[in-house]
């Protein structure tokens, strides 16, 4: 396995937020008891955003902690695997939005409930 360019930040110990279980030494989530199939990479996105919970995180500043240096000038990496840990997490954990977009400034992780 390929070693992560940037490590996750400050990887503690196993971070439970709501239905979610994160294990940041592992690099594995777990959503309702369903492992997500997160890559290193869309571990990194995703716990980038977790450990901000709440808070808008910009576009920028994630592509800074998850690949390092400054984002090239229309570069989209970021928005495609904020897209695919989206879909990742709605695979296992349908009914559930928990990262949220804030359009020209960035994401938002904040888990909330879209089915009755």
């Amino acid at each position: 396995m390929q070693e992560p360019l940037v490590q996750p930040i400050d990887p503690g110990p196993v971070l439970t937020i709501g239905s979610l279980e994160i294990r940041p030494t592992e690099l594995q989530v777990f959503a309702h008891g369903a492992r997500v199939g997160f890559t290193v990479r869309e571990f990194q996105t995703f716990f980038v955003l977790a450990q901000r919970f709440d808070r808008v995180v910009t576009r920028q500043e994630l592509y800074s902690l998850v690949w390092g240096g400054d984002m090239p000038r229309r570069d989209r990496s970021v928005d495609v695997f904020v897209r695919k840990v989206r879909r990742k997490l709605s695979d296992v954990s349908p009914g559930w939005t928990y990262v949220h977009t804030h359009f020209g400034i960035g994401y938002r992780f904040a888990p909330e409930r879209t089915l009755p």
